[in-house]
């Protein structure tokens, strides 16, 4: 029987031979070059999103001339919400959003919000409560936008490209997706995390 001499298999087991530092081969199983492969694809998703809400609080804050105006930041007196929620035009919680827009109280949960969700994804800390508020703030922002909307209050076309699965909803995806694989144990604090002993006796917090 000829046997391939960079690998052997069984009915269980799948094996290559890889060479060590001394040049020796050493068996590995196949299967773990494509979970560290997933593993790092998570990761790398999860910092890109991560980095996605932690900008925004920078833009905002700071008035770094993107989303942001130079001196229009949340450190010179601007609202991160007045211009946002001020301008729904769509949807059932358009008046209510209108309430909402400016208030100090909803700047500051915004903003927050913002940075407790991009420093908690970022490092892969407390990975499942970020992706709980992400996703409900993503939910109100889905919301404002109001994507199965056709036409605006003014009747102007929205330009809605789709009904539901917006970029709001590939997010919380997303989130929600990283949360329950433990995205944050590779190139992350999540096993750090999970070793403090309040997160131990209350598995949510991982």
């Amino acid at each position: 029987m000829a046997v391939h001499p960079h690998s052997h298999r069984n009915p269980g087991f799948h094996f290559s031979f890889r060479p060590n530092r001394t040049g020796a081969p050493v068996a590995v199983p196949a299967g773990l070059d494509a979970h560290t492969a997933q593993a790092h694809a998570l990761a790398a998703l999860r910092i890109l999103t991560g980095f996605v809400f932690l900008w925004a609080f920078l833009d905002k804050t700071f008035g770094l001339g993107y989303a942001t105006a130079s001196g229009r930041g949340w450190i010179d007196g601007g609202s991160p919400t007045k211009g946002f929620l001020g301008s729904v035009a769509a949807g059932p919680m358009r008046s209510t959003f209108h309430a909402w827009a400016g208030a100090p109280w909803a700047d500051w949960l915004f903003m927050l919000g913002l940075l407790g969700i991009g420093v908690a994804v970022t490092t892969g800390a407390a990975l499942r409560p970020a992706a709980g508020a992400g996703t409900v703030m993503l939910a109100l922002m889905w919301l404002a936008e109001w994507p199965p909307a056709r036409h605006l209050a003014d009747g102007s076309p929205t330009m809605s490209t789709n009904p539901f699965a917006d970029y709001h909803v590939i997010y919380a995806a997303a989130l929600l997706a990283m949360a329950a694989a433990g995205a944050g144990t590779t190139w992350g604090l999540g096993r750090l995390w999970a070793r403090l002993p309040v997160v131990r006796d209350h598995s949510w917090l991982r």
